[in-house]
């Protein structure tokens, strides 16, 4: 007789929603380890800041790549599986990365990195697609969608202070011990739910139900909707990772903070994160408007944040916490709902890893391409010039999605 693979009941529903968001949040703990270490790996491994964009580079441009494989294999393989054995890949590699002593090596280890990174935003929001429906989807995505600020959050300053107090080592030594055991839960906990196809009793698919699947992945790529969410997602990685990867180096540098110090005031770009996501996620299911407009107006509030700060910042410390959360708050909230909830309403049950791959495999190139600019930009003009350089990507941002407005519909 056909079933689906579970029966959906609350403590299953729960227990992924718990185990999916301490998933990603975890995720961070592998890849912020370099970022955190920039200014004392200077010294370490004799990295220069070029250097230290090809490693960056590197990284997203496997990231990249990555996404676009996930999320066809997470559809295929299950959340799971992906998950899982994703995590235990990056608790390998963290603890490789503590390990080594040449810049060439540990490069070649963090584009490894990428890779294996790559399998946590299809695999975790493929996992939440099948426990949610698309008319509660936008709240209940913008709760769990706080692991990733919450992540960033908390891993900063983690890093920070491992290192202030131990050594760089421990910044990748310590989250490979973490990621292997939240991997091992996610291999334990995690359980397909409700909204996936029925399946005969043995667990497979139907002929027709893998022909279905093969057509509504395939439908993903031919959506101009997820590719124009994909071009907007473009800038507004563009954007976070210029401040996730930069951010601690551009405090230390232009205002002579240590270490800690950068960790801790940078972190509020990840506090004001968590208050944006929750609130657009929750008005995307109440208010008459398309999510991708509602993520529209939100990037333009962004550009006006920038613009602030490029004028008041430098100041003291509680300027630089307040305007850091609010320019936090403006992004991850359409950077969330983008590749979150809107993806997951356009990609369908069977292709909800698939949408959610493609866009954020899009926006991922460009977090590849910061690498290289942010260093030029550095160095053509100071870094003084980096707020004003991400107001213009912000509005082109938003721009991009004004083609989605009537293709997009509120569920």
């Amino acid at each position: 007789m056909s079933a689906s693979i579970s029966v959906g009941l609350p403590k299953d529903r729960y227990a992924v929603y718990g185990v999916s968001w301490l998933a990603y949040a975890t995720y961070y703990l592998g890849r912020k380890g370099f970022s955190v270490a920039k200014k004392t790996l200077a010294g370490a491994l004799g990295m220069s800041e070029s250097v230290m964009g090809l490693v960056d580079t590197a990284y997203l441009a496997a990231y990249a790549i990555g996404q676009f494989g996930s999320g066809y294999f997470g559809d295929r393989v299950g959340a799971r599986k992906l998950v899982g054995y994703g995590m235990l890949a990056i608790a390998a590699i963290c603890a490789a990365l503590g390990s080594v002593n040449g810049a060439l090596i540990f490069g070649v280890l963090f584009c490894l990195n990428g890779f294996a990174q790559s399998t946590g935003w299809p695999g975790t929001t493929r996992a939440m697609a099948e426990w949610t429906v698309p008319k509660t989807r936008g709240t209940v995505m913008a709760f769990w969608a706080t692991c990733y600020q919450v992540g960033g959050l908390v891993a900063t300053p983690f890093l920070g202070e491992l290192i202030e107090h131990y050594s760089w080592r421990t910044a990748f030594h310590v989250p490979a011990l973490i990621l292997a055991g939240v991997g091992i839960l996610v291999l334990l906990l995690m359980k397909p739910g409700p909204n996936l196809p029925a399946v005969d009793a043995q667990g497979a698919l139907s002929e027709e139900e893998k022909a279905l699947r093969v057509q509504a992945q395939r439908e993903v790529t031919r959506n101009p909707t997820l590719w124009f969410f994909g071009l907007s997602y473009f800038f507004i990685k563009f954007i976070r990772y210029a401040l996730l990867f930069w951010l601690p180096y551009f405090l230390s540098k232009t205002l002579n903070y240590g270490t800690g110090k950068a960790a801790w005031v940078s972190s509020a770009f990840e506090a004001g994160g968590i208050l944006g996501v929750i609130a657009i996620g929750t008005l995307s299911d109440r208010l008459r408007m398309s999510r991708s407009m509602l993520s529209s107006i939100a990037l333009v509030g962004l550009a006006g944040a920038l613009i602030a700060y490029s004028k008041l910042g430098g100041g003291s410390v509680a300027v630089n916490v307040m305007l850091f959360a609010l320019v936090g708050a403006l992004l991850f909230g359409p950077d969330s709902l983008l590749s979150g909830a809107a993806a997951q309403d356009a990609g369908g049950p069977r292709a909800a890893a698939m949408a959610t791959g493609l866009v954020n495999g899009l926006g991922s190139i460009g977090a590849v391409v910061t690498g290289f600019v942010i260093p030029w930009v550095s160095k053509s003009f100071g870094w003084q010039a980096l707020f004003p350089s991400l107001v213009v990507l912000a509005f082109a941002a938003a721009l991009s999605l004004a083609p989605t407005f009537r293709r997009a519909s509120s569920p």
